[in-house]
Order: structure tokens, then sequence, then C-alpha cells
């Protein structure tokens, strides 16, 4: 004989009782509980009251009652929403079951665990009120959501349909690492979440001393999250760094974690400098689209006015493309230049109005085309370095268009040039166009007489400012094949037919310093050769080493014509053990080589068994016969070319060493060294770079260039570094640009003070030290305060000495 009691107790781990649907989860519970005892308990990470609907579920079927087969939307806290799917299985353990028929309230009590559709809560005490239509959990609250965002509380308390409700006692983590304490939060209208007396921060507690205030967090009065606008609004709210107020304001808002992209106001950069007076730069994000954007950030200046400033984003199926526009009605327009000639030059600043177009693009055109470019075009030779949107230490401008094929043995290159100095004492090159240079090459799969043959081909158009035009088509044949003996003796010989015919105007012979009586050009030149090797390998108990004695001779025609060619594209040479086995050493088509010439070396390779490895080359070159095209200054216009050395070590992957030299043949006198390294071991990273060259006059060089730049970073301690840079001239003895910064970096906050100084002039750029100062916090954004107070001062200090 059964009789009804106001309260029924069951024992731990018992789950919906009197229904069909109750003995089901009953068993799904029990099999849970034995997986459960193999493996460990599920982490547990972030955010909101979903679970809470999957308690409902539970709860309601220990009332004899079924949930709805349907999808219904959870509540979320900070980001989306996440859908239900009722249909699914639930879970529950706890220490005690009890239904309380007088108050109409089930209650889980002790340890409650809740697993449904992926979520996860925990609590000391589950309670559903039937009467209320509420359901509360109390004590150690800890609610996990499928897309990883947790919730921490002493109390959540929501209605039946789970639209609304509070929380008491609220600390969120979500899963873009923002957390929220709030004495109160209070959910309206089903996507509303207000936090009361709250605190958001985006840093993670001090691991050390989790107690104390992290680097910074915004307090506010009230934190209102509206999820439909996907943004957080704070009342009343004050900015502390380590719990200490430096702000405060009103009303503020700003876009929720998880929003990626959204029009709106960005936040400013703010400077002052001679050149610019006090300035400000304002910008303004507009969202077109998903695929494309557009940013305006105009900048106000005391002194020269309104630079306008926009940079529009397009993203389509098969590329990107992006443009920006700068332009300003300048005010200051009473400056001058006076170069170091003594010649006064009319400055830029005079001219009304200044600006530029800067654009590039990349698509693809299918499996085997692309096509692209990178054009600049500008009023004047300083305007982007004057306003800081180039560096100041570009000195020419190349703007490109290209059209690009590779299909397994093919290549097509079609490209348009725009080539132009930016130096005021650059007179050697004339603003010059190239439309177009083509390029074709081709190798043919079947072997011909064992080897392989190409087809190469190159077609270029040139124009300049000064109407020294030409127009070119070279078309060459090239054969090569590589034998191996049984002693491991390596022969190739190999061959070349190549054709030339050139159309010129205006072009002045080096030779006569007249214009070229002719302006069609064809030439020819054959060329075969040989070249030998003989690796020797050797195996130690930690590397391999392999030592190889190479040898080539080239013979072509002992001489050609050539001053009536101009030269445009055969002017770069730099002769170092890169390039000592390279059959043509000129850099282009312009200049051919001609007569007999033998290149021999000795290159040697070590492999070491943790990774490491060294390479060197050396060698020399020889003119056997004919003539030597090859100019003074180069290290190859004597009989005997200049002596080259190639060292390249790599010990580790942390540490990279490269050093290429040039020594006179008769006095071993350095002419020309390279030399790079970069490190990144421990606490340091850095790279150095050192470059010297002899003086070269028929080259252009009237004394030695000798030069050293450095960059590098140390890590002090735990988040903060100490960096620094430079570029010098040994040669004059200048410091050409230099830096020291200081920075501080970790998941939430960085801030980078830097120092610079540039000591470059060229009309309306002059010397300048500047101080830069950024900040970044997270999901918040970053600002940048420059200041050249320091040059201001120094200049003051000068002018008292004086």
């Amino acid at each position: 004989m059964t009789r009804d009691v106001d309260i029924e107790r069951s024992p731990a781990h018992l789950v919906c009782v009197r229904t069909l649907a109750a003995a089901q989860a009953l068993a799904r519970l029990r099999a849970f509980v034995r997986a459960r005892a193999k493996a460990c308990a599920p982490a547990l990470t972030l955010l909101a009251v979903g679970p809470a609907l999957a308690l409902a579920a539970l709860l309601a079927a220990a009332a004899n009652t079924q949930p709805a087969h349907a999808q219904s939307q959870s509540p979320s806290i900070l980001g989306q929403e996440l859908p239900i799917d009722r249909t699914k299985p639930m879970l529950l353990q706890a220490d005690e079951l009890i239904y309380d028929n007088r108050r109409n309230r089930v209650i889980a009590r002790g340890n409650v665990e809740i697993y449904y559709n992926n979520y996860t809560l925990l609590a000391d005490s589950v309670i559903y009120d039937q009467s209320a239509n509420t359901l509360e959990a109390q004590g150690n609250v800890r609610i996990k959501q499928p897309d990883g965002a947790i919730v921490n509380a002493e109390r959540i308390t929501l209605t039946d349909d789970f639209r609304d409700g509070f929380i008491g006692s609220l600390r969120i983590v979500s899963k873009e690492d923002v957390r929220i304490a709030a004495a109160l939060a209070t959910r309206k209208d089903g996507e509303t979440t207000i936090f009361e007396r709250a605190v958001f921060t985006p840093c993670k507690p001090c691991r050390k001393h989790p107690e104390r205030a992290p680097i910074w967090q915004i307090k506010a009065a009230k934190i209102i999250h509206k999820r439909s606008e996907g943004n957080i609004y704070y009342e009343n709210a004050t900015l502390e760094f380590f719990g200490v107020p430096v702000a405060w304001v009103p009303f503020f808002f700003h876009a929720d974690p998880s929003v990626k992209r959204r029009s709106g106001l960005l936040i400013p950069k703010i400077g002052q400098s001679e050149d610019f007076g006090t300035w400000v730069e304002i910008p303004y994000y507009w969202e077109v689209a998903p695929n494309m954007d557009f940013t305006f950030s105009p900048r106000f200046m005391s002194k020269q006015g309104v630079l306008w400033q926009g940079e529009w984003r397009h993203r389509l199926a098969n590329g990107t493309y992006k443009v920006e526009l700068a332009g300003i009605f300048q005010n200051d327009s009473d400056e001058t230049a006076l170069l170091d000639s003594g010649v006064l030059l009319k400055s830029p600043l005079e001219n009304t109005w200044r600006g530029s177009l800067k654009t590039e693009g990349r698509f693809s055109l299918g499996s085997w085309w692309q096509a692209g470019w990178d054009v600049t075009l500008e009023s004047d030779d300083t305007f982007r370095r004057f306003y800081k949107l180039d560096s100041v230490l570009r000195t020419d401008r190349v703007s490109l268009a290209y059209l690009e094929g590779i299909n397994r043995r093919n290549y097509f290159g079609a490209y348009l040039y725009h080539f132009g100095g930016l130096l005021a004492d650059d007179t050697s090159n004339a603003e010059s166009r190239a439309h177009p240079v083509v390029d074709y090459d081709y190798i043919i799969g079947d072997r011909i007489l064992g080897g392989e043959l190409s087809l190469n081909a190159n077609v270029t158009s040139l124009s300049r400012d000064d109407g020294a035009d030409s127009t070119k088509l070279i078309a060459a044949v090239k054969w090569r094949r590589q034998l191996i003996d049984d002693w491991g003796q390596v022969f190739t010989p190999f061959a070349e037919v190549r054709g030339d015919v050139y159309k010129v105007s205006n072009h002045i012979d080096p030779a006569t310093g007249l214009t070229s009586e002719k302006d069609t050009i064809v030439r020819g030149m054959a060329t075969a050769g040989f070249e030998y090797s003989y690796p020797f390998v050797t195996h130690t108990e930690s590397a391999s080493h392999v030592i190889e004695p190479v040898a080539q001779v080239i013979a072509r025609p002992s001489g050609i014509a050539q001053d009536d060619v101009p030269n445009e594209d055969a002017k770069s040479l730099v002769f170092d053990d890169s390039l000592l086995f390279d059959i043509d050493k000129f850099s282009g088509y312009d200049r051919i080589e001609t007569g007999v010439r033998a290149n021999y070396g000795l290159r040697y390779t070590m492999q070491s068994a943790d990774g490491g490895y060294i390479r060197a080359v050396v060698g020399k070159s020889q003119q056997l016969a004919g003539d030597n095209p090859f100019a003074q200054g180069t290290g190859l216009s004597k009989g005997g070319s200049d002596y080259v050395l190639g060292l390249y070590y790599q010990p580790m992957g942390a540490l990279q060493f490269i050093a290429q030299s040039r020594f006179d043949a008769d006095t071993f006198e350095l002419k020309r060294q390279d030399v790079s390294a970069s490190l990144s071991y421990g606490p340091l990273s850095g790279t150095a770079n050192y470059a010297f060259t002899r003086k070269a006059p028929i080259l252009g060089l009237g004394s030695d260039e000798e030069e050293v730049s450095l960059n590098g970073q140390l890590r002090l301690a735990e988040n903060w570094y100490l960096l620094g840079g430079l570029h010098y001239d040994l040669a004059d003895s200048q410091l050409i640009t230099d830096q020291l910064g200081l920075k501080y970096s970790d998941e939430c906050f960085v801030l980078a003070v830097t120092y610079k100084e540039s000591h470059i002039q060229d009309r309306d750029i002059e010397p300048d030290r500047s101080v830069t100062i950024r900040f970044e916090f997270k999901h918040l954004g970053g600002t940048t305060f420059e200041t050249d107070a320091v040059q201001q001062l120094i200049a003051s200090s000068d002018e008292d000495k004086s």
C-alpha cells in the first residue's frame, strides 16, 4: 500500500521519476556515470544561462510534463545565441533529489551536475518552482556553454521562458578572454543584460597574486550588453591601472568582443611637431559590405591645414585590391630648401595642392595566371616622405603592373613600369617608363642530344622624359647537359645562340659623347662552354663534408659593337661568389660578354648531424682571349679578375651569418665587403648588416662607401622589451637614422615608447627627432601620440649658446 507524502526523497544519481521519459533518462545517466568514472571531468571555462533551459526540461519531466520537440534559442550574455535541441537527452547527477509537493518545487541538492546538449551546469543546489515558473541555481554556480564561455555566480534566477532574470555575484570569462564581475546582473527582453556595480577587463589575473587588481580594468555603475546591437555600454565609468583610477567618463560604448568589423569612429592619433604644429588624426571606419570597407582618416594640423586621407579595400572571389588617397591644400607655403651645392631650389611647399594616389592589387585569373599592380602617383617627390606616408629613407619610386602565367615548363610575364628618382640631387635618373617588358621562357620536355633545350625571349619598350627612347627584341636558344662518370666527376657542356634587334633614339654614345647616328641595331652572339667539377665526399661521426673544385671555360666571338646600344638594364653588376659561375655575368640584356673566359674556384659544404651547416666558395675569373667588356671598378676589367669569397654559416636555427668579399687580384686589397647576421636566441634577437665598397669614379663612386645597420630586441623580463636600431654612414662619420624604445606587451595591453632620430635633409624634409608613445587596449583599440619636442628643445638650446 502506498500513500502520498509532502516531500519525496531520492538517493544520489536519480533523475526524472514517474514517467517513461524519466526511466529512459535514468538509463542514459547510469551509462554516462560509468563512462565518466573512466575519464576526467570536462574542462569548465565560460558563459551564460543556456544550461538552465536544459534543467527546465528535466524538471518539467519530473513534474509529469513532456518538453516539446522543437528548437529554441538559449540566452547569451556575450556573443551570439546558440541553438538548443530539446530532443537530446539530459543527464543529472546530485547527492539528493527532493520533490516538495506542498510548495510545488523540485530540488536537486549537493554537488549538482547537469549535462545537456554540450552545456554543463555545476551548483550546490538547483530549484525549479513550478508555481512561479522560475528556475534558480544556488551556491558556486558555474555554467559552460558549447562556445566555451563560462559564467561563475553565487545565484542565477530565470523565468521559465528564460528571456528575463537576474544573476547575483556574477563572474564571467568569455571565450575572447573577457572578464566581467558584477554585484547583480539582470536580463531583459531576452537580449539585454545589465550588470550593476560591474568591472570589465580582458586581463588575466596574476598567477602568483590573483587577488591583485589587473593591469587595467573599467569599473562602471552599469555595464549594459545589447546582444542585438553587438555593443557594450558603460555608465559612470572609470579606467583603472593596477587599481588606481586614471580617467573617468560619464558614458561611452564599444563593440563587444564577438564583433570583428563595425562602422564607426576609431581611436584618434595625436601629435605635435615643428612641421605640422599640433595635429590630430581621427579615423572613421565604414563597413560598406562584408567584403569591402573604407577608412577615412583626416589629419588636422595647426600649421599645414587638413591632410585628407582615405583607404578603400575590396576583396573579390579571385583576389583583393586597395586604393589609398591623400591630399592637402597646404597652408605653410613660405619655406625653401638650400642644397649643399648652394643652389636655392623651389620647395614643394610652395605648391597650393599636394597629394598622392597609391593602389595595390593581386588577382588569380585561373590555375596558371595571375595579375596585379603596385602604383603610386604623387604631386611631387617629397610629399609622401614629408607627411610620413612613406619611409624617409626611400630614394626612388617604382610603379608596376603585371600579368604572369606559369604552366609546367612555360613562363610568361608582361610588365609595365614607371621609374623615377626622389632625391633633389638625383640627376642621373630621369623619369622613364617601360611599356611593356615581356619575358617568355619555355623548356622543351623531350631530351635533345641527351640534354635540356630551352627557349627565351624578351621584348622591352622604354621611353624617357629626355627623349632617349629604346625598343628591343631578344631571342635565345640554350642547351645544357650533365654527365657523371663512374668516378663521380661531373661534366656539363652547354651552348647558346642569341639574336638582338634594337630601335633607339637620342642615344648618347659613351665613347664619343655625341648622339649616335644609328637608330636600328641588329646583333647576334653564339656561346659554347664546358664545366667540370669533382665533388669529394667524406663523413665523420657528427657531420658530412663535400669539397668540390669547379672550372668553366666559355667561348664567344672576340668582340661585338656595344656602344650604339643604350645600357638600361645591365648597370647593377655586383661581382661576388654568387655570380662567379654564371655564364653571363651582366645583370641585363644590353651588355654581352665576349671572347674566351675561364671561371674556376673551390666549393666546400659541411652539414652537421644537428642541422647546422657551413658553405664556402672561393675563386676568380680570367679573360683568356678577345675583348673584355667589363668596366673598371667591377672587379672583372683586368685579364684576371679580383678574388671573390663567400661564407655561409648557420650553426643552429637561431643564428645565421653570411659574408661576401672581393679582393684585388694583385694586392689583395679589400674592394667590396657585405656582411649580414641574424640571431634569435633566448631573450635576444636582432639583425646586423655591414657594407663596404671601394671608390670607383667610372661607376659614379667618387669616394669609399661604408655603412652599418643594426636592429635588435632584448627581453629584459617577462613582457618587457628593449628595442633599438641604427643606420650609420662610417665613411662620412654620419648617423643616418637611429631609434631606441621600451615596450611592455602582454595578453591585454601594449605600451611602447620610442625615440627616433633622422638626419636626412632633402628640400622640405629636415633632420628630425621625435618621441612616439603607443597604447593598445585589447578589444578597445590603440592610439599613438608623437612629438618632436626634443628637437625643438635642442634647437632652442643651440640658439641660446650662439
